[in-house]
């Protein structure tokens, strides 16, 4: 395999891809962590045929990118997920999995060596295919339901400061209303819609239960890390908001009733 980066420092290949299912190519970055003990464990894994997992790269923690899947094949990285409605992330997508042991072992710091490598090779792969900013997403934002990584510690903002990624400056927390589980009504609904407009998979059913609590769990853990609850407070749904008023064609820079009827505050946030 000839590696798709001049930023590769060791091709190891692994057994496990496939086609993608969708033309056009990767549109998608989802970042990882291994959440294993070594970063050579996590390559045996992601190369063991009976594992039935991959990736495309691999960042030691010094920084040495391992690839291990070319760019054009489908990695098994991301599993079951969607984003903006769209499933079958793995075709749409290039993994890359960070060297971390994860919450369930103690999630230690990303080393600076790492993360310089990280933000070099997410530079690199978003150039070659043009993938949009909002699209470099966590493994979380996809599948909020099973998975936590890169987490709350990965350093979204430096990736941002480095024209990487689309993130604004979170809200302050603060007192006031919000919702959590088991909360209904039309204002649940209209935090829902802010949810699937920016691309969670969440149901716009006004009912706060678990696959919204975990989507909002998934959502502050990469735009508003400062305290991660599962708790719709003001300063997450104000985050959520400002999001999306910098999307590209935003429809909530200029909102039309249904939109608006959304974004009140308050039904939001008052």
């Amino acid at each position: 395999m000839t590696p798709d980066s001049p930023l590769v420092d060791a091709v190891l290949a692994s057994p496990n891809h496939n086609e993608r299912r969708v033309p056009g190519g990767p549109d998608m970055l989802i970042i990882h962590y291994t959440g294993m003990g070594t970063g050579d464990d996590a390559v045996r894994w992601l190369c063991d045929p009976a594992s039935g997992v991959s990736c495309h790269y691999l960042v030691h923690e010094d920084g040495r990118i391992v690839q291990m899947v070319p760019e054009s094949r489908r990695a098994w990285h991301a599993g079951a997920g969607d984003w903006r409605g769209q499933d079958d992330i793995n075709s749409r997508s290039i993994g890359i999995e960070i060297v971390n042991l994860g919450h369930e072992a103690g999630y230690p710091d990303f080393p600076a060596a790492q993360i310089r490598a990280v933000v070099e090779l997410c530079a690199d792969c978003a150039a070659r295919w043009a993938i949009p900013p909002e699209r470099l997403l966590g493994h979380s934002d996809v599948a909020p339901a099973r998975k936590a990584d890169p987490g709350e510690k990965f350093p979204w903002d430096q990736l941002f400061s480095e024209g990487l990624g689309h993130l604004v400056a979170a809200a302050p927390i603060s007192g006031g209303r919000f919702f959590g589980l088991g909360d209904r009504g039309d204002p649940v609904a209209a935090y829902q819609g802010l949810l699937a407009a920016y691309g969670y998979g969440v149901p716009i059913d006004g009912t706060f239960g678990e696959t919204t609590r975990q989507a909002t769990i998934a959502f502050q853990r990469h735009f508003r890390r400062e305290r991660v609850d599962g708790i719709a407070d003001a300063s997450t749904v104000e985050t959520l908001h400002r999001l999306l008023t910098q999307l590209p064609r935003s429809p909530f820079r200029r909102p039309g009733p249904v939109a608006q009827a959304i974004v009140d505050p308050v039904n939001i946030s008052a």
